[in-house]
């Protein structure tokens, strides 16, 4: 063998044995996040638990149109959400009052922390939970979120499933994918109660729970953790690419929300319809006011 095919081979190989090291070392680091122990700041009390009526139907409604459905079913027994047939299948756990609840014996400050804080009662970070866009909810409109919870019956299910292919776990340790508790600030103090109504503040409000996929400044981009195959998240802000030109008006918002697509008919491809749609007309063109405005 000539010493020039040699010297390839050799070079080929360590280049082989060299990124097997790599993603091993990064596939690592991932186990390690996943597993670390959050250490929180100094937190304001949590608000206590509520029983009645009112706070369970505005618990109801924010369960229904801010996503809680889509990952944990419209019975809290937990649903999968993504399964690409790859080895790339997450799903939510079971959250309702019965046997196979993961949340059972939570206290207040539990539940504070795993859905305005992405961590869990043992200190874990709360994975694919979306709490950056839970964080800035009031006190108010978390004790009531609580409350249609913990009124949820018995539905079985279990611990949520989070099945990561290899790229992915590797990406989760070279910081490229990041859960909640990583992106939240936590020393924010809870967001002050807002008056629900055709607002830009209200709208801000409501534009939270956009932040996941759309990003903080929701200004758009590959979407967190989603598969390779799906398309970037649109511009929420002004600017070339916006998305809001072809939604001048709040009924072309509303429209978008109900169908599930857009104005020429076309179909978005990624979006959680499911509770968009579900979503009151006084939210949706208060978000609308406040996109305009930015």
């Amino acid at each position: 063998m000539k010493r020039w095919l040699k010297l390839t081979l050799v070079g080929v190989v360590s280049l082989v044995v060299l990124s097997v090291a790599v993603v091993a070392g990064l596939v690592w680091r991932g186990e390690q996040l996943r597993n670390r122990t959050v250490q929180l700041p100094p937190l304001a009390p949590s608000p206590p638990f509520v029983d009645s009526a009112a706070a369970r139907e505005r618990g109801g409604y924010l369960y229904a149109s801010r996503g809680c459905a889509d990952c944990h079913g419209d019975n809290g027994a937990g649903r999968v959400f993504l399964d690409d047939g790859k080895g790339f299948r997450l799903a939510g756990s079971a959250i309702h009052s019965g046997p196979g609840s993961v949340v059972a014996g939570y206290r207040p400050e539990d539940w504070d922390r795993a859905i305005r804080h992405g961590v869990k009662p043992d200190g874990r970070p709360a994975l694919v939970m979306p709490s950056e866009d839970y964080n800035r909810l009031t006190d108010e409109d978390l004790a009531a979120l609580v409350a249609y919870v913990r009124a949820l019956p018995p539905a079985g299910g279990g611990a949520a499933v989070f099945d990561l292919p290899l790229p992915v776990r590797a990406l989760v340790g070279a910081g490229a994918i990041r859960d909640a508790a990583a992106k939240i600030d936590h020393s924010l103090p809870p967001q002050a109660p807002v008056p629900e109504g055709v607002t830009i503040e209200h709208g801000r409000y409501v534009a939270q729970s956009c932040k996941g996929c759309h990003g903080a400044e929701l200004a758009g981009g590959r979407v967190p953790g989603g598969p390779p195959d799906w398309p970037p998240a649109a511009r929420l802000t002004s600017g070339e690419g916006s998305a809001m030109p072809r939604y001048a008006q709040p009924d072309a918002l509303i429209a978008l929300f109900r169908s599930g697509k857009r104005a020429d008919g076309s179909a978005v491809k990624v979006m959680p319809f499911e509770s968009l749609a579900k979503m009151s007309d006084t939210d949706i063109r208060a978000l609308h006011l406040y996109l305009k405005s930015l």
